[in-house]
């Protein structure tokens, strides 16, 4: 068990550790027995000549390094996250009312509630895993751990994805704006000034996007931080069921599904096996996949089998719907279909990243990366007895 104290009869140890003893005594009190036919054993050298090291105090420290002001500093910081993230809430709103004065017509009722519920979702997981690690609870170590994993898979992918295109995308900008207005800034300025906003995007983005979370996963993954909640908060919790990479597993599909869910209620458009499903049989297939990710979610959690293996059979299938359709079904025209504007769908056709489903290319990397995750998972779904009593374990090594 990590973080249990050596005990004094352990061989790999040298005993208690003795807090405020002189040096010269804490190496008497490593040495070996005496033998028992030497005369200090015999006692025939004078007791005064020997310093009476059993008779000092026997104080032991602990066996780890509390973090609780860590555990501080960090929850701290994504309440602050959490705040700011709130912040975006009204800028959605206000850029709702700003589309109403642009060309390409105003922000959809189904894009302004998708924003909003999305920040407003990331916002309240934030505070409330910040107000978990700083009460120091094993919930808020277990789920902040598996949560920063995610963002920082996730962000790493959209930092490559931003660092590749923004570049292009920004070009092909200043190209349409030069051929709209052609007395407008001169080439250099503007390629000055893209290459100012280009780096302060990417630095922006690889700061919140991967430092911030491997930050995250660095500290909440120490042993001692494991130890120190467990000190601080003895009793069981739900996270402490399961073995923190399913639990992380079951988080991701019950996110998902909470996202589908979103998305087929403002933006039914659905890829199915070569096309784009919309409207009605859209919704109804986000529904329908969001429930099969909930019970999923729930069977993993609960460290069952057939949990898993339905999982296993239900990530090829969804990988072979999206392929199919991305390189046969006309993005574009399923756009105009939920109800995008003519303009705006220029707009997105002119844009690299929609032009060539790169970004619905990129969404298919994760869900291969993820069932490859679900592949390495197997290891937790053997049906022993063993498996589930040492679940608390598996939480802290």
């Amino acid at each position: 068990m990590i973080g249990t104290s050596p005990g004094p009869n352990d061989s790999s140890s040298l005993g208690p550790v003795k807090i405020g003893l002189p040096l010269w005594e804490v190496f008497v009190e490593i040495l070996p027995p005496p033998d028992p036919g030497s005369e200090l054993a015999q006692g025939s050298v004078d007791s005064a000549t020997v310093p009476t090291v059993m008779a000092a105090p026997m104080l032991e420290g602990p066996a780890y390094r509390d973090r609780g002001t860590g555990l501080v500093i960090f929850g701290v910081f994504q309440i602050i996250l959490g705040l700011l993230t709130a912040l975006m809430i009204p800028l959605v709103a206000l850029g709702a009312f700003m589309s109403r004065l642009a060309p390409g017509g105003s922000m959809r009722p189904g894009q302004f509630i998708s924003g909003v519920a999305t920040y407003a979702f990331l916002a309240a997981a934030l505070v409330t895993l910040g107000i978990g690690s700083v009460r120091m609870k094993r919930w808020g170590r277990a789920l902040t751990l598996v949560t920063s994993w995610y963002w920082l898979i996730m962000g790493v992918l959209i930092t490559i994805l931003l660092t590749a295109m923004l570049p292009v995308m920004m070009r092909t900008m200043l190209a349409q704006a030069r051929q709209s207005a052609p007395a407008g800034p001169s080439p250099e300025m503007s390629t000055g000034v893209v290459a100012v906003i280009l780096t302060v995007i990417i630095i922006f983005s690889a700061f919140f996007l991967v430092l911030v979370p491997t930050a995250f996963v660095i500290f909440y993954s120490r042993k001692d931080v494991a130890e120190t909640v467990l000190r601080h908060d003895p009793v069981e919790r739900w996270t402490d069921r399961t073995p923190l990479p399913v639990l992380g597993a079951s988080v991701a599909l019950f996110t998902g599904a909470m996202y589908m869910l979103l998305v087929g209620l403002t933006t039914p458009m659905f890829p199915f096996f070569g096309r784009y499903l919309t409207g009605i049989p859209a919704a109804a297939c986000f529904v329908g996949l969001a429930l099969v990710d909930v019970y999923l979610a729930i069977a993993l959690f609960r460290l069952k089998s057939s949990g898993w293996w339905i999982a296993i059979m239900v990530a090829p299938v969804r990988m072979l719907s999206m392929i199919l359709t991305y390189r046969r079904a006309d993005l574009m025209q399923a756009y105009s279909k939920v109800g995008i504007s003519d303009e705006q769908v220029k707009m997105l056709n002119a844009n690299p990243m929609f032009r060539g489903h790169i970004l619905l290319w990129w969404s298919l990397i994760s869900v291969v990366l993820f069932f490859g995750y679900l592949l390495w998972l197997k290891r937790y779904f053997k049906e022993t007895a063993s498996a589930q009593s040492n679940a608390l374990t598996a939480q802290i090594s």
